[in-house]
């Protein structure tokens, strides 16, 4: 599992190495496609990719707490509601995710994420994730529109570090249902 997750995390980075700070899209079939639109009044990070299930299935796995532990953490609390929590809770103590601010039915979540704890500035004020969620005969496209992002470095630093980590939890998702749930006793 552990050289698993090293691939997805190198391949993510690859990509974003790759990026330039200015409104450009990467686009491959079957793989993380990113855009970064660094203009005013702030950033916008974007990444999709299509994962190769139907929507009802990607929108289980994305929104429910059992869903989640089959491919992100063995630990995690969806509450679907406005105002609910969307928590990942992981080994070693750290949470991710953040506040549900609104959803659509297998259409779109929007969450107020928290960045993670060595971004306290960040991790306070929170940055706005939408994510959307396309079918497409039997895969589904999931688009992650992240916006709010401010200027300073530690801001800059996390988005850095988000942008890795979003299109690393997007390859989870994928590799997901391409191998079936993550063992976590294993």
């Amino acid at each position: 599992m552990k050289s698993v997750c090293f691939a997805l995390i190198f391949a993510a980075a690859s990509l974003f190495a790759q990026t330039p700070a200015t409104s450009t899209t990467l686009i491959a079939p079957n793989k993380i496609a990113n855009s970064v639109a660094d203009t005013a009044p702030g950033k916008v990070l974007i990444i999709e990719l299509t994962i190769p299930a139907p929507l009802p299935d990607v929108w289980k796995a994305f929104t429910t707490s059992d869903g989640l532990m089959t491919w992100l953490t063995p630990s995690a609390t969806v509450d679907l509601r406005p105002g609910g929590d969307w928590i990942c809770h992981f080994p070693g103590g750290s949470t991710g995710g953040g506040t549900i601010v609104n959803f659509i039915p297998q259409q779109q979540l929007v969450i107020s994420a928290l960045a993670p704890d060595k971004f306290p500035t960040v991790r306070a004020q929170r940055t706005n994730a939408k994510f959307t969620f396309s079918a497409n005969g039997n895969s589904t496209l999931v688009r992650l529109t992240q916006t709010g992002w401010q200027e300073g470095d530690e801001w800059n630093r996390a988005y850095e570090y988000l942008a890795a980590g979003n299109a690393q939890l997007l390859a989870m998702l994928h590799h997901r249902f391409v191998s079936g749930p993550v063992d976590w006793t294993k």
